[in-house]
């Protein structure tokens, strides 16, 4: 027998002792207990031996393989042990240095708004309907009364993404998706809030992205006496008590007749100024009652039914009610300038 057994584990914990690195180990663990070390020659000698040296022989080659494999997972035990020390150490916590501070944080103002838009609206017993970002045309367009060939989709230019596929330019999908569902049963009476999107960015109070927050109600006696204090009720909630609100006839596909609706300067109290444009009123929003067309296309009788509805720009309600003039300060993520809307 050429192979000094006693003399491997000898000399392998002489070799593992000064080891200080897991590649180290590694390394040396192939040449012990690999396929050309000199343990496996030992196992190959086996088959030479004669049959009465071969049991004696084979079982002190185990008990020397199992006494390095063992010598070897307790040196790298030793190393981990070791390497997690020294990194405690080096990590220690330098008590000199100051203490961090933690904020509070704040909503953003367009959540402010829809948060109580949508608790005001909940309060007149209207319930809350929701949709998707990307929306079909048929949805977006031709079931609010806005077929292809429609000068308002012009004015919209919005962003498709094939030809039938677009992020939605308005909320009034969510409103045509309810209608299609109640199957011309009404009453309807809902709030749709969400976020929508037009190539329009020309000015300081425009964005290609903008929240909104559409209303529809349908009943058979709907009527514009009601959408108007509904409207007027809307916005002495937000902009006091003491705001003069003014309806002016205007157009909307969705709506016949329509209406623009107009509040009193807070900045002036209706005298005249900037802000205002030197007229007293400020634009905030447009309404009117449901067009025919969109209750026919919808699956509702107009002859039975009639509605109202309305469409208002978070974005323009929070800028007219925390005095920001610049939409693009809602988009920047300023903490300096978010940070005055956190409640303490």
């Amino acid at each position: 027998m050429s192979t000094n057994l006693d003399g491997i584990y000898a000399q392998a914990e002489k070799d593992v002792a000064p080891i200080d690195s897991h590649d180290k180990l590694a390394a040396l663990k192939a040449d012990y207990l690999g396929a050309s070390s000199a343990l496996k020659q030992a196992f190959l000698e086996i088959k030479t031996l004669p049959s009465d040296q071969k049991g004696a022989f084979g079982k002190k080659v185990n008990e020397v393989k199992v006494q390095l494999e063992a010598l070897f997972i307790q040196k790298d035990k030793e190393i981990t042990e070791k390497e997690a020390r020294k990194k405690i150490e080096e990590e220690k916590d330098d008590i000199s240095l100051p203490g961090r501070n933690h904020f509070k944080g704040a909503k953003h103002p367009c959540r402010l708004i829809e948060d109580d838009l949508t608790q005001f609206f909940l309060g007149l017993g209207y319930s809350v309907a929701e949709g998707n970002d990307v929306e079909s045309d048929l949805f977006n367009f031709e079931l609010v009364n806005i077929p292809k060939d429609h000068p308002a989709r012009d004015m919209q230019d919005s962003f498709y993404i094939d030809d039938n596929l677009l992020l939605r330019s308005q909320t009034s999908g969510v409103q045509a998706h309810v209608m299609q569902e109640r199957k011309g049963i009404g009453p309807i009476k809902i709030i749709c809030p969400g976020k929508t999107y037009r190539r329009d960015d020309d000015d300081l109070t425009h964005s290609h992205q903008f929240s909104q927050c559409e209303g529809l109600v349908v009943s058979e006696d709907a009527s514009m006496g009601m959408l108007m204090e509904t409207l007027t009720l809307m916005m002495r909630h937000f902009f006091g008590e003491k705001r003069e609100v003014r309806f002016r006839p205007s157009f909307f596909p969705f709506t016949e007749p329509s209406i623009e609706v107009d509040v009193s300067c807070f900045n002036c109290s209706g005298k005249g100024c900037p802000m205002c444009k030197n007229t007293g009123w400020i634009e905030v929003l447009g309404a009117g009652m449901v067009h025919p067309n969109v209750l026919r296309l919808n699956g509702f009788d107009p002859e039975k039914y009639q509605g109202f509805a309305f469409g208002v720009g978070l974005e323009r309600i929070a800028m007219l009610k925390y005095g920001i003039d610049d939409i693009r300060k809602l988009f920047l993520s300023d903490t300096s300038f978010l940070k005055q809307f956190r409640k303490e």
